[in-house]
Parts: structure tokens; C-alpha cells; sequence
């Protein structure tokens, strides 16, 4: 696993936010705290998500338990409380329906730049923010591991400050987590994480709005990670130290997740956290059962070994049956199929991992949206 930030987080007051707005131009109104039945436009008849939780950052334990401050960037998902998390992803679904509609005059991204930087090469990311980027009229700029070697050809902080006086905001994928705190830190401009070795919050927030467009929640359904407790789950127990679910790890010993991110979630006291090494009895009544390749980008030496310690935790047709009719399949992609996951299960009616792939960049929209007050 890669570096842990400071972190802390503590519960706080509940509410419910309207998943609707009839104008895109306009911010968001949201109603009283006391009354807020969460609703997302989904093909299911259930509705509503949700009890609350106010987060510190997660890179600034120091900061304490009264910290108020919006931060600038979206680097953990556990730095914004549940209102605005619940926010991001209304705009998702918002900006999202005006774009499937071939609506094009939203263009708040006019005039503004964005520097993306890739010190991990990926497809969904880069065409994602990208694409999404350019369809609300902005202009986006790859840098890729031969164009800027952050820490290598020239520090950090002097990248930060170079590339926030050319552009209005920067995304960076990269590996040591540090990198991307060190970005925050220096560059004037929001800085959005795109990936570390330790967390992905675009993913999870892109896993969210599919949740609510499938099952129609968030609220006590059930999630079970089935692989290893890498940065994807850091990411989903950011989440749920802010949002209220049931959450589960499935992984072999010696593979779970960082203990202290696992403390986080479970002292925030909003959601169920589990960490278990029996696959088959965790996923049983999931709402969606997820998982991811069992070697990320920098442990490919690692695979055959993996392979190995990862016997019994491959999601096949028998798992996703124990599962129930209920459970969809997630999977965060690239998937290496016949290794965590059959090919008959990802192509199987219940699998969105599609869908997931595409909600990357109406999430992403949403959290640059934010960022800029846009």
C-alpha cells in the first residue's frame, strides 16, 4: 500500500438533499436541513439516500474537529460532508441529462484551461477529463510521464506554481500520495486527484452516482469489495465515513486495507464496516458486489504470486448467485478477465461496469463544477 495522509473524521448532523434542478446555470437550492428526501433519477422504484457526516480533511488531522473550511481542491472524499458530496452528484446527474440530450449551450469551462498530469498512463482518465472538459467549453493540456517527471527533472512545488500561472486548474494521476498533497499545497488553483497509490476519489464518486442511478441509493444498501484492499477501498471507506451503507472487504489475509483509513470509517460512526477473508460469505445479500485486478500498476512482478495468495476470491457465476438476483457487478476497469472476474459475469445483465465507465466523466464534470464554483 501506498502512503496514508493525516487523517480524521468525525460524524455530524443529518439531512437530505432533492436530487433535481430545472436550470444548469443556477446553483443548486437546497432545502431546509430537517427535510430532505434524497431522490436520483433512476429506472428503480426506490428512492432516498441519506443520513449525514462532517469529515476534517484527510490530509490536515491537525486541523481539528472544528474545521470548517471548503477546501479548494477534491483530493479525499472525506474532506467535504455529506451535503456537498450529495451536491457534486446532483450536478452529475443534472449536467449529465442536459449532455446525453445533445445540450451543448452549458459552457462554463469557456476560456479556462486545465493541466493534466500523467505520471500513470490511463485511458478512462485521460479521454474522461478530457472529453468532459471540452464538451462545458474548456481547453484541457496532457502531460504525460515523459513531459514532467515531478520530483525527478523539477520538484513539486516549482511544478505547482508554474502550471497554476498557465491554467485554472490541474489534475493529477500519479503514484506517491505525497505528490498529490504537495500539489495542493503549492499551486494556486484547485487541484483535483485523478489517482494515487493510496486513494481514487473520482472513481468512488463516479461508483456513487451509478449506485443512485441503478438502485436509486445510497442508504443502507450493501457494498462488498471482492480483491485487494488497495486504493479503491481506501476510497470507499473515505466514503463511508461521510455517507451511510454497509460496507465489506473481502481479501486474503495479509491483503487488507490500511488499518488506519479503516479506523477513519469506522470511528466516523456513520456506516458498518467490515474487513473479512471470506468472500462468498460476504457477499450475501449485496446490493452490488465490486472488485478490481488483484496487481495494480507497479506490482505487475507481483501478479503470479498474487494469483496464487488470491485463490478462492475470482467473482464468478457461483459468487454473484450466493449474492442474490439483487446484486450488480462493479468493477472499477481495466479488468483482466478470467482472473478476479469471469468474462460471463461481466457481460451479464446485472453488470455496470459500463456504466461506471461512462459516469467518470458526469462525476468528474460535477467535481471540476464544484471546484471552480462553476
Amino acid at each position: 500500500m501506498a502512503m496514508t495522509p493525516a487523517a480524521a473524521a468525525i460524524s455530524g448532523s443529518s439531512g437530505h438533499l432533492v436530487l433535481s434542478s430545472p436550470r444548469l446555470r443556477q446553483p443548486l437550492t437546497l432545502p431546509p436541513r430537517a427535510a430532505r428526501p434524497i431522490a436520483a433519477a433512476s429506472p428503480m422504484a426506490r428512492r432516498g439516500v441519506a443520513a449525514a457526516a462532517v469529515s476534517t480533511p484527510a490530509a490536515s488531522a491537525a486541523a481539528g474537529k472544528d474545521a470548517k473550511q471548503t477546501p479548494k481542491d477534491f483530493l479525499h472524499i472525506n474532506d467535504f460532508d455529506m451535503d456537498t458530496i450529495m451536491n457534486i452528484l446532483n450536478r452529475a446527474i443534472e449536467v449529465k441529462t442536459a449532455i446525453k440530450s445533445g445540450d451543448r449551450s452549458f459552457q462554463p469551462f469557456k476560456g479556462k484551461s486545465m493541466a493534466m498530469i500523467f505520471a500513470k498512463p490511463s485511458m478512462r482518465t485521460r479521454v474522461s477529463f478530457e472529453t468532459g472538459f471540452f464538451l462545458l467549453g474548456g481547453h484541457a493540456i496532457y502531460l504525460g510521464p515523459d513531459d514532467i517527471q515531478m520530483g525527478k527533472r523539477e520538484e513539486t512545488r516549482d511544478v505547482a506554481r508554474v502550471l497554476s500561472g498557465y491554467n485554472d486548474i490541474i489534475m493529477a494521476r500519479v503514484f506517491g500520495h505525497q505528490d498529490i498533497l504537495d500539489l495542493a499545497k503549492y499551486a494556486s488553483v484547485p487541484v483535483i486527484n485523478g489517482l494515487t497509490d493510496y486513494n481514487h476519489p473520482c472513481q468512488i464518486m463516479a461508483d456513487a452516482l451509478t449506485m443512485l442511478e441503478h438502485i436509486g441509493r445510497i442508504e443502507n444498501t450493501k457494498v462488498v469489495y471482492v480483491g485487494d484492499g488497495n486504493n479503491i477501498v481506501h476510497s470507499w471507506l473515505l466514503l463511508a465515513a461521510v455517507l451511510p451503507f454497509h460496507f465489506v472487504c473481502a481479501c486474503p489475509k495479509g491483503f487488507e486495507p490500511d488499518a488506519k483509513t479503516v479506523e477513519i470509517a469506522r470511528s466516523a460512526g456513520v456506516s458498518k464496516i467490515e474487513i473479512t477473508n471470506d468472500p462468498r460469505e460476504a457477499v450475501k445479500g449485496a446490493d452490488v458486489v465490486y472488485t478490481d485486478v488483484w496487481a495494480s500498476m507497479g506490482q505487475k512482478e507481483e501478479a503470479d504470486y498474487r494469483k496464487q495468495k488470491f485463490q478462492g476470491f475470482t467473482v464468478d457465476e457461483a459468487m454473484m448467485e450466493i449474492a442474490g438476483p439483487q446484486a450488480y457487478l462493479m468493477h472499477c476497469l481495466p479488468a483482466e478477465r478470467g482472473v478476479e472476474v469471469t468474462d460471463g459475469v461481466i457481460e451479464a445483465p446485472n453488470s455496470i461496469v459500463f456504466a461506471q465507465a461512462e459516469n467518470r466523466m458526469h462525476a468528474q464534470n460535477a467535481i471540476m463544477l464544484h471546484v471552480l464554483g462553476a
